[in-house]
């Protein structure tokens, strides 16, 4: 089954510094049929003003990701670690015991646009940790790359997540199809993040997403427009 979630009808929070779209419930934003999907407990959409960000401020026992699509974020927090992530990166902190940290978008002229990612671990009171990749473009063009999963499916080129999550993401144009094999008592969340595709012939546009449950594989086309880039999320 397919259950789509259009742009349109997430949460949306605007601060003036601030546009952020939530597919589940986030802040003051509550919907009780979007609370979040299996372990993926939040999504936001979020586009950051130039110099402007998220002050100093805790997590506890949540993985966080973040993936930018364009413009350049900065990360602090209270391990000793900073770090500043642009397109074709990803980042995730373990937030575990404890962690304080901060998000600020690192141009003085661009807007930072970045999908914000919480992920419940299965383990609580974990020591905090962050960890950052690249992933070209080249690598994710036409195909699924995996950004992120377990400890045993996680290698050097992927981040390792405290949870039986594997996220992966495409960067497909008009001529690109990806496949992916959904194992039984497995779902899969997959959101558009720029451009359009076509998911079993379901046609999803930038801020879209759709939730996939008792199906045995996804398939997906890049559109006729240009390249688009999407996330999907494999969850137990």
């Amino acid at each position: 089954m397919l259950t789509i979630r259009r742009a349109g009808e997430r949460g949306h929070t605007s601060l003036g510094w601030l546009e952020s779209y939530h597919t589940f419930s986030f802040g003051e934003y509550r919907d009780e049929r979007y609370s979040g999907f299996r372990s993926l407990r939040v999504l936001n959409d979020d586009v950051i003003a130039p110099g402007k960000g998220f002050g100093a401020h805790g997590h506890r026992d949540m993985e966080i990701l973040s993936y930018v699509l364009s413009g350049t974020l900065a990360h602090r927090d209270s391990t000793g670690d900073g770090h500043v992530l642009g397109p074709d990166e990803a980042q995730l902190m373990t937030a575990g015991n404890g962690v304080i940290h901060s998000e600020f978008n690192a141009s003085a002229s661009d807007a930072v646009h970045f999908l914000q990612i919480w992920i419940e671990p299965a383990v609580a009171d974990l020591p905090p940790g962050y960890h950052q990749i690249t992933c070209a473009s080249s690598e994710k063009q036409g195909k699924l790359r995996l950004i992120a999963g377990p400890k045993e499916a996680a290698d050097s080129r992927a981040l390792a997540v405290h949870q039986d999550a594997r996220i992966y993401a495409a960067v497909l144009t008009s001529s690109d199809r990806v496949t992916h094999e959904v194992a039984s008592g497995r779902a899969v969340w997959l959101h558009c993040a720029t451009g359009q595709v076509a998911v079993n012939d379901l046609s999803l546009m930038a801020g879209d997403g759709v939730a996939m449950t008792g199906e045995s594989a996804l398939v997906v086309n890049g559109a006729a427009n240009g390249a688009s880039e999407l996330l999907l999320f494999d969850l137990a």
